[in-house]
């Protein structure tokens, strides 16, 4: 059974993905798509998000197991759980037939002012600061991660009500984002195939970051023109087709 299993990033949830797991589902043929949860998002809220990738990578691995995922799997993940991904990776590269990271920067191969952009700094202060409504929290994030205002300013209100409904915790927040500054990838290319996908005009993390994965690990690369940090949001169908054409390609070359 070909298992595609999608990981969303910091604070962020399964049910953030929206229509994309459908349009990749498509595109890749896929017999099954999985949608995991960070602990401390979605339906682990209540969980203490661990302080490390590596803890995070073993709560994904073990809910995985739970259901019953068997086999090597496809795994595209984006931002902190692209690193969770690259980890996983490098640790059981045998449990992964695929990476496809979106929008995602590692240390060694970029510094903090690129990984995460300074300009974002005040907005992700008052984000955990107390007193703001859920709706208030939604559009900033939208305002940082989206690009197409046209076509994706009515996912706030549904992302307020996820919000509402599975609150992460300022707290759960922080260790996710510390986690995330604190991880350092090696510098040699994991024994996994991996697709890169980055957008040129993403505003919170610097497009040079995945731009720098790829010629340090010389692995596939795509960059959209126009799309910000939520690329699945702003251009789900490029993204599921990117990540067709690469595995068929690499099957094929097999």
């Amino acid at each position: 059974m070909t298992t595609w299993v999608l990981l969303r990033g910091l604070a962020r949830e399964s049910r953030h993905w929206g229509a994309f797991p459908g349009v990749l589902q498509s595109a890749v043929q896929a017999e099954r798509v999985v949608l995991l949860d960070l602990p401390g998002n979605g339906r682990l809220h209540g969980l203490r998000s661990p302080g490390s990738v590596a803890g995070m990578v073993a709560a994904c691995r073990l809910q995985l197991q739970q259901a019953g995922v068997d086999g090597p799997v496809h795994l595209l993940a984006m931002s902190l759980g692209a690193m969770a991904a690259v980890h996983w990776a490098q640790s059981a590269p045998h449990e992964l037939a695929g990476c496809v990271l979106v929008n995602t920067s590692l240390r060694p191969f970029s510094p903090f002012w690129q990984r995460l952009r300074p300009r974002n700094y005040p907005a992700l202060v008052r984000i955990l600061l107390p007193g703001q409504t859920d709706a208030d929290i939604e559009q900033r994030i939208w305002a940082m991660t989206s690009n197409h205002a046209d076509r994706t300013h009515g996912v706030v209100p549904a992302w307020a009500a996820l919000r509402q409904e599975c609150p992460v915790s300022a707290g759960n927040a922080v260790r996710q984002l510390v986690a995330a500054a604190r991880f350092r990838a090696a510098r040699s290319a994991p024994r996994v195939p991996i697709l890169l996908l980055s957008s040129v005009q993403d505003r919170l993390v610097d497009a040079r970051c995945s731009r720098a994965i790829a010629q340090a690990w010389r692995c596939a690369h795509a960059q959209h023109p126009s799309a910000g940090h939520d690329l699945p949001l702003d251009a789900p169908q490029w993204v599921a087709d990117q990540a067709a054409q690469w595995w068929k390609h690499h099957t094929e070359r097999a």
